[in-house]
């Protein structure tokens, strides 16, 4: 992997920095929304958006009248992050309070997807990243909704993932304060289906409905 001081983990948390494609892979897959940083004539945004990852390609997709997806069209560098997070840390002083994340930041240039081939392949997966199974199952896109969507494609050229997975770190003089101590785990987890009350009625829920979950 290609590595710069972009990408090279902190001297103070060496540890919490992981450089295994495999742990890149995992948590690109469990994420749902990226952040996609760019400048433009010296102005920075950062734009929250959907994504997939084929491979060391990240797919992003929008609306061919969004100015940020045009200005990504034209072939720029961007910085796209994703954070995973895990737990709250709650320690006895509130300065040792942490929390437990997985998180990719990665470098790259955007291309405009532009053959067929690429942007279905986008669309199919994109679609099976959020919840897989539905793309069999839903109605496939229009040529007219084709043709109203921009695919973005991120050929990641260097990322580095960070991490933090363990309990309490307290300062050895405050172990003895009355305050509890501990982690609270977080995780996304999805509440019960709620059926749209148009069209035709009667239709059972998925099982990749029923058993959705992330990870």
């Amino acid at each position: 992997m290609k590595k710069s001081s972009r990408t090279q983990g902190s001297r103070y948390y060496p540890k919490r920095y992981d450089f295994d494609p495999a742990q890149r892979n995992a948590i690109l897959d469990e994420g749902l929304v990226c952040h996609v940083s760019f400048v433009v004539e010296n102005q920075p945004f950062i734009i929250p958006t959907g994504y997939c990852r084929v491979d060391d390609v990240l797919y992003l997709h929008g609306s061919v009248g969004s100015h940020f997806f045009m200005q990504m069209a034209k072939g720029i560098p961007v910085c796209v992050a994703v954070t995973l997070l895990d737990g709250l840390v709650l320690a006895r002083t509130v300065f040792d309070h942490s929390m437990n994340y997985r998180s990719v930041v990665a470098f790259g240039k955007t291309r405009l997807v532009e053959s067929d081939e690429e942007r279905w392949l986008a669309a199919e997966r994109f679609t099976e990243h959020v919840i897989p199974g539905r793309w069999e199952e839903a109605g496939k896109p229009t040529k007219s909704d084709m043709k109203k969507t921009m695919f973005i494609a991120v050929e990641v050229e260097e990322w580095s993932v960070k991490f933090r997975s363990h309990g309490v770190s307290d300062d050895p003089e405050n172990m003895g304060l009355e305050v509890w101590a501990g982690v609270l785990p977080l995780k996304q987890v999805p509440q019960a289906p709620e059926a749209d009350e148009e069209g035709v009625k009667g239709i059972p829920v998925p099982d990749y409905v029923l058993n959705y979950k992330r990870g």
